[in-house]
């Protein structure tokens, strides 16, 4: 029996979650029953999760912050990030195929001991990113022009690659891209799963969460939709082509 892939989603509202895991399947090519879907905003991650049981992760992002001081976090947030403490130990004992998504990126680069600060945050938008040497040699982006655009937009990010890690995308107003840890454990800053039409609605959904000041809202989804990002996207689509059924 073929195993699943898993896909954990942290996003508290119904509309943006169930938004970002059909773009999940599009992008990635996934059908419903190929997945095993575990919103985690509530209860954490099940304390009886296996990763026997599956192929591969996959995390979306949320709007939790690492960067939030501890006695201002709640606690599903402080769960949350205690369970991907040891959710992430195995994974990486493992080197089990991985890919973490904005705030995927930060749970991974923040177990690996980098700062998460809001030193690099981003507005919602569609930005340029540079594909490092060692990112044009990844089975993820091999074959990738030198600069592709993604959509993305977070109030923290790494301040620096995490050691041990290598930077396989990199841009010019948050150096910390992507990068991968081993063979098979990545995560990405901005998100590949990301399109126009999701995009809007998330503006719509989080214009009072700081990411941008809500009179900017219109704008930001008019400059979201100027370009596709099907480069963005392809790099979910070659992970769940390396992983499912791994």
């Amino acid at each position: 029996m073929p195993k699943p892939l898993l896909v954990l989603q942290l996003r508290p509202e119904d509309v943006t979650a169930d938004s970002e895991y059909a773009c999940f399947l599009k992008y990635g090519q996934l059908k419903a029953e190929d997945t095993h879907r575990i919103r985690i905003e509530k209860n954490g991650i099940p304390h009886d999760l296996k990763l026997d049981d599956y192929c591969a992760i996959i995390v979306g992002g949320s709007p939790f912050d690492i960067s939030t001081p501890e006695d201002e976090k709640t606690g599903i947030q402080k769960k949350i990030e205690a369970d991907f403490k040891h959710l992430l130990e195995e994974v990486l004992d493992r080197d089990f195929p991985f890919l973490g998504a904005c705030s995927g990126n930060s749970l991974l680069g923040h177990y690996l001991g980098t700062p998460i600060t809001t030193k690099y945050a981003e507005t919602v938008s569609c930005v340029t990113l540079d594909i490092t040497v060692a990112g044009q040699k990844d089975k993820l982006l091999e074959g990738f022009p030198a600069h592709i655009d993604v959509l993305l937009g977070h109030k923290e990010a790494c301040d620096s690659t995490p050691d041990g890690t290598t930077l396989l995308m990199t841009g010019k107003d948050c150096p910390v891209q992507m990068f991968r840890v081993g063979e098979n454990v990545y995560a990405t800053q901005f998100h590949p799963e990301g399109d126009a039409e999701e995009f809007a609605l998330r503006v719509d959904i989080y214009a009072n969460h700081g990411y941008f000041e809500p009179h900017e809202a219109q704008a930001i989804k008019k400059a979201s939709s100027e370009k596709p990002t099907p480069w963005a996207q392809k790099i979910l689509r070659r992970f769940v082509a390396c992983y499912l059924n791994y």
